[in-house]
């Protein structure tokens, strides 16, 4: 899930952009990512790693026209001559792509749940790790918000007997991808592209190497394998389109209420439609991460409505 993609005028004020447009832009976005889990359970015959890289070749087949309908070529071409910024990217898309790897892993082993856990505890995370790496200093609601998560994941490692290491994983690997990514001034849809090019290469060496010794699933597993990971790409593509026109319009408070569109979705259909259990020490768990999350967006809209009146 990405951000700061520069499809408008960044001079223009929040204020003066459609919200409710914005709105729509942002939820449909969010809506995208938490029915995914449909999307790659269909992928379920194919291994998660080379879903992954297919996911890289095709992402990047279809970003890199986007980059030059959207004007940003300019951009692009800075991104790829300033070593630093490559080095920058190259770390952010190992972590994107580690992240990818674990959630499509997650989804097709029949670990939806704690998929939908891991972004429900990422913004969580994120305050965690500004105040570890960034200084940034807790207020009290945060700090409520952080210990509550922390119990809720305690409360599923000593009582449910397994480390929830997949939600871990998910929402420190993002929330470590955003941290670095906020010292490289580049858009979401460059970067992206960006990422997606430094991982191309080895990604298309490995998918030919497969198709040479006939194991992998491209072109060997019929039509429907075949168009289902060509349209990898697009599924990445898409949601991040949508989001980015979406957070351009609203406010960052709209937006992070928005964003819990996703893991719910996750969850409704880890429950409903994967069948996967929901015993009463989750619900315990997911009480406690939606009771932190509570505290932290009354704090945020709390704060947001005091800086507006000055």
């Amino acid at each position: 899930m990405e951000a700061n993609l520069p499809l408008m005028n960044d001079n223009q004020p929040v204020a003066d952009r459609p919200s409710g447009v914005g709105a729509l832009f942002a939820f449909l976005a969010f809506l995208i990512w938490g029915l995914s889990p449909i999307y790659w359970k269909a992928l379920h015959g194919v291994g998660a790693f080379e879903i992954i890289l297919h996911r890289i070749l095709w992402s990047f087949a279809f970003l890199m026209p986007l980059v030059c309908v959207g004007r940003r070529w300019a951009e692009f071409k800075r991104a790829i001559k300033s070593p630093k910024m490559l080095l920058i990217l190259l770390t952010t898309s190992i972590l994107v792509g580690g992240n990818w790897l674990i959630y499509i892993w997650a989804v097709n082993n029949g670990r939806v749940l704690q998929a939908s856990l891991g972004y429900y505890i990422n913004p969580l995370v994120n305050i965690f790790l500004g105040m570890v790496f960034l200084h940034e200093r807790l207020r009290r609601a945060q700090a409520l918000a952080v210990v509550l998560a922390t119990l809720g994941v305690l409360n599923l490692t000593f009582r449910y007997g397994t480390f929830p290491w997949v939600s871990l994983a998910l929402a420190f690997s993002f929330g470590v991808y955003g941290l670095v990514r906020k010292v490289v001034r580049v858009g979401a849809l460059v970067g992206l592209t960006v990422e997606t090019l430094l991982l191309t290469v080895p990604a298309g060496i490995w998918v030919f190497h497969l198709h040479q010794i006939q194991s992998g699933a491209f072109l060997f597993s019929g039509i429907k394998i075949d168009l289902l990971l060509l349209g990898t790409g697009i599924l990445t593509a898409t949601p991040l389109l949508l989001f980015n026109l979406g957070a351009r319009r609203i406010t960052l408070a709209t937006l992070g209420f928005i964003q819990y569109t996703a893991p719910t979705g996750m969850l409704v259909l880890g429950i409903t439609v994967f069948g996967e259990p929901f015993t009463r020490i989750q619900a315990v768990t997911f009480g406690l991460i939606w009771t932190a999350l509570a505290i932290y967006s009354w704090d945020t809209v709390r704060v947001n409505r005091k800086r507006g009146a000055k």
